[in-house]
């Protein structure tokens, strides 16, 4: 009898544990839609990594309340033995650092136990970009196709797909917009005569946006050609329509960037509508454009996470001083191969210094 109140006993605290976890949660979350007015995949994805971390504590009998440095370590070890990638393993940290931030200011807690945990340096992943013949190939290829279905006269369907992928194509890499931020457009967001568009980001803030002049050209030919034959008649305030009249999807639109990025023959790169957005950031940068426009045109909090394309540009310095430099060459004799290698380390070490 008294195992069996044990076992009850030790069942009931853990019921209590779970319980007192997922309000926690829930709660953060709540807060998170409401007050900081995240988008529901966004909270959905802190969602799980908060219950991901709560089953880790639960496992020797703690709360999230009670999570101790040692929990927060443990569990980042976890992640690193169970090979997740080391970008997931940051962004679970920085959910946990949201979390105990949110505890700490409500005074449910009186110590963070994030705080002194690091963000290792070999965690911080380069965004990954195509290079700028990469996008124009892409882009031009998205608008011959585009010519081409209108010359040969398919249906007015067809055509108006055409017109608005390469519409949003131009898009993403004119004003290095999110996924999200391109399926939530309205038709009353673009000014083009202006050409700028009015975007409204993370936690609902708005930014106005520049574009290009062929950005503005294939948003005026979706506009007048292409959406009027989307809508079916229909009143619809989301810019870009699926065939049925309907607003895209994310998915959908994740979809049509990689089958884009493909060559006729299949072969290319498979781009993302996050990497037109690096792409956009990373070619600025490397144009000479100041971080602080680079940050505002992507609507970063922080100039910290706009810093990341100045290490992006210094690689693409580095490469281009070993290609065209005349003591960078690695094509000459032995002592000039050399005096080569020896100046690019030099040009590394000032990097090191610098950045």
């Amino acid at each position: 009898m008294k195992a069996m109140r044990a076992v009850a006993e030790i069942a009931g605290d853990a019921h209590v544990e779970a319980i007192g976890n997922a309000r926690a949660v829930r709660e953060y979350l709540a807060y998170l839609r409401v007050e900081k007015g995240l988008r529901p995949a966004s909270c959905e994805a802190y969602g799980r990594d908060l219950e991901q971390f709560a089953e880790h504590v639960e496992e020797r009998g703690a709360l999230l309340l009670t999570a101790v440095e040692a929990d927060v370590s443990g569990f980042m070890k976890e992640k690193r033995g169970n090979h997740v990638d080391a970008r997931s393993i940051a962004r679970k940290l920085s959910c946990l650092r949201g979390f105990y931030r949110w505890l700490l200011l409500d005074k449910r807690i009186a110590h963070d136990p994030t705080v002194t945990i690091e963000t290792p340096a070999s965690w911080k992943v380069l965004p990954k970009s195509l290079a700028e013949s990469e996008v124009a190939e892409m882009l031009e290829r998205s608008g011959s196709a585009t010519r081409a279905l209108e010359t040969k006269g398919h249906t007015r369907d067809v055509f108006a797909l055409a017109l608005r992928d390469h519409a949003i194509l131009e898009l993403l890499y004119a004003g290095g917009l999110r996924v999200g931020e391109i399926v939530a457009l309205r038709e009353e967001d673009l000014h083009l005569d202006q050409a700028r568009a009015q975007v409204r980001g993370k936690g609902d803030k708005e930014r106005i946006v520049p574009l290009g002049r062929k950005a503005v050209e294939a948003l005026e030919e979706y506009g007048k050609r292409g959406r009027p034959m989307l809508t079916r008649g229909r009143i619809q305030r989301a810019l870009f329509l699926s065939v049925r009249g309907h607003a895209l999807t994310r998915q959908w639109v994740w979809e049509m960037v990689r089958e884009a990025s493909r060559g006729p023959d299949g072969s290319g790169h498979k781009a993302s509508p996050h990497m037109l957005r690096h792409s956009c950031a990373t070619h600025m940068v490397e144009h000479g454009a100041d971080l602080r426009s680079v940050q505002r045109l992507l609507g970063h909090a922080d100039i910290a996470t706009t810093q990341v394309y100045t290490h992006v540009a210094m690689e693409h310095l580095k490469r281009v001083h070993r290609e065209h430099h005349p003591r960078g060459k690695r094509k000459q004799g032995v002592g000039n191969r050399e005096q080569g290698v020896g100046d690019v380390a030099a040009l590394d070490a000032a990097v090191v210094v610098t950045e």
